[in-house]
């Protein structure tokens, strides 16, 4: 058991509009033929050729790049009255799911074709997508996860679609392929995502990720034949982690009730329940653990504690660390729930345990986290501080070997500390430099533990700890096909416009960073408590290669500095999100790292709403942009599949002071018409089920009918993907060699 950082995996998410001409028409007739849609296609299809000209030609000019004639999109009346204001909303029909509508889908085939042939006369792209293939083709690995005396990974070779799963019966034994994705799908975009095996390591469990959803089929294998047994679980949800019961008799997980058909990848999610699964019998007769029919929006989660007596019932409400605690004594007669932590008021993340005493990482009293012990078999036990609140950030928490083993953040950086179980400082892990250190799981009386280091130059490598002797040993590391030596990495911290301090990491190829500027790319999440850590990136990498400088914003919003560093950007603090990144790109500049017409950003999901806004709010700043399946209407978002947790960070729209703050900056409600934006290039996905496409459909269409600017304003629509999770390396590839492609045009790289 281990408490891991809480990421955005739930999403993770008035000044008018400014659109002219709005149609009579309500949007959303679906009325229209198949005949009548082809034709229009077609029609709209041949249009945009002739607007761009020859797909395979090179520009003659920077001119040919600019003052497109973009595919029409139908436009609606659809005006709400929203506590006193009239809000427009007339692209309300591209938020109808693509695989439903077929007017959303000739929408979504027009406008990728026109994407596909402005992309065609960019120089460089054939270059990056070089240099991409180049970067991804090293060997791979995943942290080893150890049950029954065998060692569970994944390995990638380097090129392949999906990591496949291996097994070693020895620790450097010769590995075994279990499950291998890529033989799933013709496109590859049927991904192998969590799986788990039993305590014994004779059965596991995996899940299977088709298209970028965020639902999952589970699936039972045999591992000493690789016998798929009959066993299934469906719509089990962001990742639906399973828990074996220790004689390996089943499994406990989460799931939620089948929706619609029409309402698969749309609809709420809602009453998720805990269910055990006895091996070889149907889901239908599954055992229903935990659930609270009064309170469907709680969600569930269940952990086993590693001696197999109890049964840890985590509920959430939102995405915020707010947790409800209930343990079960599976030993006693009548299993019923004990409620240990109430009230969704704090942080209570379990760890593991010694008996009845329990471990768990809070932020009660303590906005940079502590650790705490419970004894949960005593009436009204109060928490007792073991590892005290310090001045870093507590990331993570495990019990290896005797050992509290745990994961601090000292300035976005990754420190790892060991103590004893009283709470004796022990020491620390020696990492291999400034990066992130993550893992550290596995049984509580394991001696071993394996934990990977990565930083911006140099790729994930696999660790193994050694609790009892103190040594750190590699396991698996990349061979490179680059010299990190010939880059530099530097931590700068930049005033805000309030006068906080925000850390920045630059990175640059040396010698790139040159009088006048370089082009740049700056990118930034802040939101969520989810911190922003050094790593290694292949497709940035394939910027820096070329001669681009990266910027990491560690603005507020996230976690780099506890509870403080996300309250000051979220609900109504969420504008200082977005003056932390405008004073980023103001310190480039100032500073000579980038200069006129230079900078890009680049944000995803939650970051591709602060790109959305900080174009409306300062679009002279920017050179380019990729606002990458972002939330843009802040109106809407909690009508759709996840997005009922996010209020959380973002606030209720059906509530006065929220609805103002959130129609303020929402991007898809603020674009400015009658000012030059920069290019931008919005990124989705059509089966994206956590920020639905609808988001950028809508946010793309706003763009390209307002009055910005002679710049393109281009959506590109990945097909057969989601959020981002399980895409095909082949996908990945194509689609940041369009992005960098992109924004190296605008920016001046020049791309050999």
């Amino acid at each position: 058991m281990a408490a891991s950082p809480r990421l955005f995996a739930l999403p993770l998410i008035a000044l008018g509009l400014s659109l002219a001409g709005c149609a009579t028409t309500q949007a959303g007739d679906d009325t229209q033929t198949a005949a009548d849609a082809a034709r229009e296609a077609a029609e709209a299809a041949k249009a945009a050729a002739a607007a761009m000209g020859d797909a395979t030609a090179a520009p003659t000019s920077r001119d040919a790049m600019m003052n497109l004639s973009y595919p029409a999109t139908e436009k609606g009346n659809v005006v709400e009255n929203q506590f006193g204001v009239a809000v427009a909303d007339p692209y309300r029909w591209l938020e109808d799911d693509v695989r439903v509508n077929p007017k959303v889908r000739q929408w979504v085939d027009t406008q990728s074709q026109f994407t596909k042939d402005y992309i065609a006369k960019l120089p460089g792209r054939e270059a990056f997508k070089q240099e991409l293939t180049s970067l991804y083709n090293y060997e791979r690995f995943g942290l080893p996860r150890k049950s029954g005396g065998r060692y569970f990974y994944t390995r990638n070779d380097g090129l392949q679609n999906q990591s496949v799963l291996y097994v070693r019966d020895q620790l450097n034994g010769e590995g075994r392929v279990l499950i291998d994705p890529n033989t799933w799908s013709k496109d590859g975009a049927t991904a192998l995502a969590e799986w788990n095996p039993s305590k014994d390591g004779k059965k596991l469990t995996y899940a299977v990720q088709d298209g970028g959803t965020d639902w999952r089929i589970i699936r039972l294998l045999d591992v000493d034949t690789g016998k798929l047994l009959p066993d299934e679980i469906k719509w089990a949800k962001f990742g639906g982690s399973v828990e074996w019961a220790k004689d390996g008799s089943g499994f406990y997980y989460s799931r939620f009730p089948e929706p619609s058909a029409a309402g698969t990848f749309q609809s709420l999610n809602k009453d998720q329940k805990v269910y055990f699964h006895k091996l070889g019998t149907p889901q239908s007769a599954d055992r229903l653990v935990y659930a609270t029919p009064a309170h469907p929006d709680y969600g569930h989660g269940a952990t086993l504690t590693d001696d197999g007596r109890y049964l840890v019932i985590t509920s959430s409400v939102g995405t915020d660390d707010r947790y409800e605690v209930h343990v079960i004594d599976l030993q006693s007669k009548d299993q019923k729930p004990k409620l240990v932590f109430p009230g969704f008021t704090n942080n209570w993340s379990v760890i593991g345990n010694v008996g009845a005493k329990f471990y768990f990482v809070t932020n009660k009293d303590a906005p940079l986290l502590k650790i705490v012990s419970v004894d949960i078999s005593k009436v009204n036990a109060q928490p007792v501080t073991v590892v005290p609140e310090d001045k870093a950030t507590l990331n993570g928490a495990s019990i290896i070997g005797g050992k509290l083993i745990t994961e601090y953040l000292v300035d976005a950086k990754t420190e790892v500390r060991t103590y004893d179980l009283a709470g004796k400082a022990l020491g620390t892990i020696p990492l291999p430099g400034m990066g992130s250190a993550g893992g550290f799981g596995g049984d509580q009386k394991d001696i071993e533990t394996f934990f990977s280091f990565t930083s911006f130059t140099r790729p994930a490598a696999i660790y193994r700890y050694d609790t009892a002797t103190g040594a750190v040993t590699p396991w698996a590391e990349p061979k490179l096909t680059f010299n990190p030596d010939d880059y530099t990495v530097e931590q700068r911290f930049y005033p805000s416009k309030d006068g906080t301090k925000i850390p920045m990491f630059i990175v640059a190829k040396k010698g790139a960073m040159k009088p006048g500027g370089a082009p740049t790319l700056l990118y930034a999440y802040g939101g969520f408590n989810a911190p922003s850590l050094p790593g290694y990136s292949a497709t940035r990498m394939a910027w820096l290669e070329k001669g681009g400088v990266f910027a990491l914003a560690n603005i507020r919003g996230g976690g780099e500095y506890g509870k403080a560093w996300h309250d000051g950007g979220r609900l109504l603090n969420k504008q200082n999100v977005f003056d932390d990144f405008i004073a980023a790109g103001e310190y480039l500049k100032a500073q000579g790292i980038t200069g006129k017409d230079q900078l890009a950003i680049e944000g995803r999901s939650n970051g591709g709403l602060l790109v959305g806004a900080v174009l409306n709010q300062r679009p002279d700043l920017f050179a380019a942009a990729l606002p990458t399946v972002g939330v843009m209407d802040m109106l809407r978002f909690d009508k759709f599949t996840a997005g009922r947790y996010w209020v959380d960070d973002y606030g209720y729209p059906n509530k006065e002071a929220d609805f103002k703050n959130l129609y303020a900056y929402s991007p898809y409600h603020n674009v400015k018409s009658g000012v030059d934006y920069p290019a931008i290039m919005t990124v989705t996905a059509d089966t994206d089920d956590r920020v639905v496409p609808g988001h950028s459909f809508k946010y793309a269409a706003a763009l390209q009918a307002a009055n910005i600017g002679p710049k393109p304003h281009l959506i590109r629509i990945e097909t057969r993907a989601g959020h981002g999770s399980g895409m095909p390396t082949e996908k990945v590839i194509e689609q940041f060699a369009d992005m960098y492609a992109f924004i190296a045009y605008w920016t001046g790289l020049e791309v050999k």
